[in-house]
């Protein structure tokens, strides 16, 4: 990487330089006396020479791509990348969809390495400054979006993370569990319904953040009660691509009606052994001793999924909440909603609402936010695990 003086660095205006339009020619104008006759050699070889100017091939030349692009040219033509430009090293980074073309600045006609996404590098004729102005040669520009292009039709193919449903647990005439507390002389009641859609509102917006390409759904998001039917019913029915795959993540709230001592956080998902219908048979009517055994691999990977995202949100919440909150780790049980989603699913007990202390956590504002990063985190961690990784599911 080149690095040159930076006191003799020259500002890379950002404004694209007026095009420079090639001169307008007159005739002189010629004595009507002196004009040739059709039939002379004079006037066919203009007239000739008239067809040539204005031929097809001849215009498609004028129109050609052109041999260097200004800035503003060059990022209309690439799709409207972002451009970070570092002046001191004179190199900048083109960003488009996620995808970055690492280059630097070089003399006319110089070529050099552009490196996409740290992982494949082209050699091309390298951006230049010319009176103060930033410009970049064809072959440079036609090379990163072919590049872009490329990556583009890979990510489409890869195996993704289409949708993450969130379900926060009961709603409406369902309450949840009720934790109720004397908290200084005064009563405090603490409400599973109320808690867990504060967190999943909070889940939502990082999400939809953080991912504009896939579908961040929930389940509800106001004080409604949907069934555990209507819960399912809505994941299973998310249509999506053979490449794609949905998560579904419920949130609840612990209670102990023996103990009030009881609390802490907790992961539940599928016991393994659990078995369910998960393909549709009617797809393989036509081979129905195939269909066992493409449910049970699909089941297993469902499964080991539903693992590896439990395990990543209760690593998360050791890292943000095991300061102030004990964990009562990894579960297993056949809970409605997670053995009915056909995608990998896990069930999160936030706290108990009926110890006081776990009650007090779930109702400060503050507490509310970190239980939504250690879900947010651990669901992050799980999706780049799984489209780096090309998938581990797909849809029979």
């Amino acid at each position: 990487m080149k690095r040159k003086n930076f006191m003799k660095q020259k500002e890379i205006s950002l404004t694209t330089p007026h095009s420079l339009l090639p001169t307008n020619h007159s005739l002189l104008p010629t004595p009507y006396s002196l004009l040739p006759t059709p039939h002379s050699p004079f006037f066919i070889s203009l007239f000739s020479f008239l067809i040539f100017l204005f031929s097809p091939s001849l215009l498609s030349a004028q129109t050609a791509v052109p041999a260097v692009y200004n800035l503003t040219d060059t990022i209309n033509y690439l799709g409207s990348p972002e451009l970070r430009w570092d002046p001191f090293f004179d190199s900048g980074v083109l960003n488009l969809n996620g995808h970055n073309a690492s280059f630097y600045s070089g003399e006319e006609g110089e070529t050099g390495p552009v490196l996409f996404d740290n992982r494949e590098i082209l050699d091309l004729p390298l951006p230049y400054n010319s009176g103060g102005e930033l410009f970049f040669p064809a072959s440079f520009v036609t090379g990163v979006n072919d590049t872009f292009k490329r990556f583009a039709a890979d990510d489409l193919a890869r195996f993704r993370i289409a949708a993450i449903v969130i379900d926060p647990g009961h709603g409406g005439k369902d309450t949840g569990a009720i934790g109720n507390h004397i908290i200084k002389g005064v009563p405090f009641q603490s409400v599973e319904k109320d808690i867990v859609l504060k967190v999943s509102k909070l889940l939502y917006s990082r999400l939809a953040a953080a991912f504009p390409d896939k579908r961040i759904l929930m389940t509800r998001d106001s004080d409604t009660f949907p069934s555990l039917e209507d819960r399912v019913i809505l994941a299973n029915g998310i249509p999506v691509q053979d490449n794609e795959a949905i998560i579904y993540i419920s949130v609840h709230a612990n209670a102990s009606l023996t103990n009030p001592a009881a609390r802490g956080y907790e992961i539940w998902y599928l016991p393994p052994d659990y078995q369910r219908d998960i393909l549709d048979k009617s797809k393989y009517s036509g081979s129905p001793e195939i269909m066992p055994i493409l449910n049970d691999m699909i089941q297993e990977e469902y499964n080991t999924e539903s693992v590896l995202l439990s395990q990543g949100i209760l690593r998360q919440f050791n890292s943000i909440l095991g300061n102030v909150m004990p964990s009562r780790g990894l579960k297993e049980e056949a809970w409605f909603v997670v053995r009915n989603a056909h995608m990998p699913s896990v069930l999160v007990e936030l706290g108990f609402v009926t110890n006081e202390t776990d009650a007090l956590l779930m109702n400060d504002d503050n507490y509310l936010v970190k239980f939504s990063d250690a879900l947010y985190n651990g669901i992050t961690e799980f999706v780049d695990l799984f489209e780096r990784s090309g998938g581990f599911t797909a849809q029979y």
